[in-house]
């Protein structure tokens, strides 16, 4: 069930939307056919796009070669008028949690909306990844679902920890750990749009349907009628939003003058396809996790034509000989996908 948010968030109504829904973004069989032909002929057209991750219409493309420009890091604050973060807003569910609608925000964010030009970028190219300008964020990729998953399967907990969501996109799961009750919940994606028109918006909405954590079918939904809000929900206070590009993030967060603690779990999902990112990954986890800390990253096997995936990023890991990994969830159905658990090395 999709709904629009044209309200105070202070009310509420007797009702509350249960249902779950994936729209066309999370890729059904007959999306996959039809965006597998519109990328290729896409990739032919333009040189330097090619689709970030997800499905099996990532797999024949070709990365570019292009130089990479890197965005500098900077933090969003959290509007005071939360009102105006989800003003005309339509929202999804899926998994117990709220998303924009991805789709509604492609169309309506154009001109100045659109500030860095990566709807635009992405609509007219036809792709899902533009490198050095546009990394994904726009869509929930299968793998996070998995993750999503394993925390609840495996009874993954979060309660007092320091989490980062590290590629965060739509930003699912770290609002899975926020509803947690996690102590903090820190937010990076590569590009400032995304932050401010998907993952802050997201967070807002699941923060004040759901107060400071808990299942989201037993709060009732948001009130038409409006209402200022006086004060932030408390869950929203623990969190921070950042955009720009990994190592810059780190080197942000490390001499702010904010204070810093580093994170217990760092969660990431389908950020390996592209092997010329592995070091820069690398260095932000070994930078930014605790020294008891854990990452959860799940990714394909393997990202056909790009050239990264699971082996690869192994093999790279062991070669720096920083970090210790295990393979703690595999699922075959469809593209191979896995999840990564990893951890520093005990000193030798």
């Amino acid at each position: 069930m999709a709904f629009r948010f044209n309200f105070s968030i202070d009310e509420y109504d007797n009702e509350a939307d249960t249902h779950d829904k994936m729209d066309l973004q999370l890729y059904s069989p007959k999306h996959k056919e039809k965006s597998t032909e519109k990328t290729r002929k896409a990739a032919d057209a333009v040189g330097d796009s090619s689709p970030r991750l997800g499905t099996n219409n990532r797999q024949d493309e070709k990365p570019s070669h292009k130089n990479l420009c890197f965005r500098v890091a900077k933090e969003h604050d959290i509007p005071e008028d939360l009102n105006k973060v989800l003003e005309n807003k339509v929202m999804e569910t899926v998994s117990g949690l709220y998303y924009i609608n991805m789709s509604v925000v492609e169309m309506t964010c154009s001109g100045d909306a659109d500030e860095e030009g990566i709807v635009s970028k992405s609509v007219s190219s036809h792709s899902d990844l533009i490198p050095g300008v546009y990394e994904g964020g726009l869509k929930i990729w299968e793998c996070t679902f998995d993750l999503i998953d394993y925390f609840s399967k495996a009874e993954i907990q979060f309660t007092n920890k320091t989490v980062l969501d590290l590629g965060c996109g739509a930003g699912l799961l770290g609002i899975v750990a926020l509803k947690g009750r996690a102590e903090k919940v820190h937010f990076q994606d590569y590009n400032s749009t995304v932050i401010d028109k998907i993952t802050l918006p997201n967070a807002v909405a699941n923060c004040i349907r759901t107060g400071s954590g808990g299942d989201t079918k037993t709060s009732q939904p948001p009130s038409k009628r409006p209402k200022k809000a006086e004060h932030l929900p408390d869950a929203l206070t623990r969190c921070r939003f950042f955009s720009g590009e990994w190592s810059e993030v780190s080197r942000l967060l490390l001499s702010s003058k904010k204070p810093f603690s580093k994170y217990d779990v760092i969660l990431t999902s389908e950020t390996i396809y592209n092997p010329d990112y592995y070091g820069a990954l690398h260095d932000t986890l070994a930078q930014l996790l605790d020294k008891n800390g854990r990452v959860y990253l799940a990714s394909k096997e393997h990202y056909f034509g790009v050239g990264g995936g699971i082996p690869l990023f192994e093999k790279f890991i062991e070669e720096r000989n920083v970090f210790r990994t295990s393979i703690v969830k595999t699922t075959d159905k469809g593209l191979q996908r896995c999840i990564m658990e990893m951890a520093f090395k005990e000193p030798s």
